[in-house]
């Protein structure tokens, strides 16, 4: 890491200064993955990001809550002021928190991710939305499960979207991603997890049939859903019963029903 540095007679950084210009990079996924690093933003995220040991460097165009500069300065990070045009630049919401992180990336291996006996698991195959899948991941992180998987074409954890819809629990789990769905059900399936879909279309409704035992429940995209191709690797399938008149539920409100289902019989 490095150490945390005061600049007294100097301005803050720009939009043009060569760090900045480098963090500006990580917005985009080629950038963060050829720097193995990532955008954290907001005073929360931050929170956590050093918290958890990964931040390389802050920056900042406000003024830094006492706890976080505290944090900063126990793990030698270095904090650089910038403008608001900066911190602009680094950001990618309409209005910009004036805090950004420069971290490393979460992602590990899946074997790693599957290490030791987990009991709860969250799989997301083919999920583009950045904000769906940030609020699994929160959703998961709450439900106390073990990790979350993001397989096939499914969007980067790491885009800013699914960091923010995150609030952190990106730094609590572990999360992996893997292009081939197939190898991420036979992970799963050979971490003793059950492989449970949720499907609309299933015939058996949760409230009636949901996990007990260790269980990868196992998530496709708001739009699609689950694939013919991955239903039929499953163990099973169950729907969520809908008892209104609502056409459906959202992905991330599914999961959260599913997970929590899963959840609290596992602790029963």
């Amino acid at each position: 890491m490095n150490t945390s540095v005061s600049r007294p007679g100097d301005g803050p950084f720009t939009e043009r200064t060569p760090r900045v210009v480098a963090a500006r990079a990580l917005t985009r996924r080629a950038g963060r993955d050829k720097a193995g690093r990532f955008l954290v933003e907001g005073a929360q995220a931050v929170r956590e990001a050093l918290a958890h040991g990964r931040v390389h460097e802050l920056f900042a165009a406000v003024p830094l809550p006492d706890d976080l500069a505290a944090l900063a300065a126990d793990a030698g990070v270095r904090v650089s002021p910038v403008t608001e045009r900066a911190a602009a630049g680094l950001s990618e919401t309409v209005t910009p928190q004036g805090l950004v992180a420069v971290c490393d990336l979460v992602a590990v291996p899946l074997a790693e991710a599957l290490r030791g006996t987990p009991r709860l698991v969250a799989v997301l195959v083919g999920v583009a939305d950045p904000g769906n899948a940030g609020t699994v991941i929160r959703v998961a992180d709450a439900a106390g499960a073990d990790a979350v998987i993001l397989a096939g074409h499914t969007v980067d954890p790491h885009n800013g979207k699914c960091v923010r819809a995150s609030t952190g629990s990106l730094f609590h789990l572990p999360i992996a991603r893997s292009a081939s769905v197939p190898d991420v059900l036979a992970a799963c399936r050979a971490a003793g997890l059950e492989l449970v879909g949720a499907d609309g279309h299933a015939t058996a409704d949760l409230d009636q049939a949901s996990p007990t035992g260790p269980a990868a429940w196992v998530f496709g995209s708001e739009a699609h859903g689950l694939s013919d191709d991955v239903r039929a690797a499953l163990d099973r399938s169950l729907r969520v019963p809908i008892y209104g008149s609502a056409e459906s539920l959202n992905l991330a409100t599914a999961a959260a029903v599913c997970l929590y289902a899963t959840a609290w019989r596992q602790r029963a």
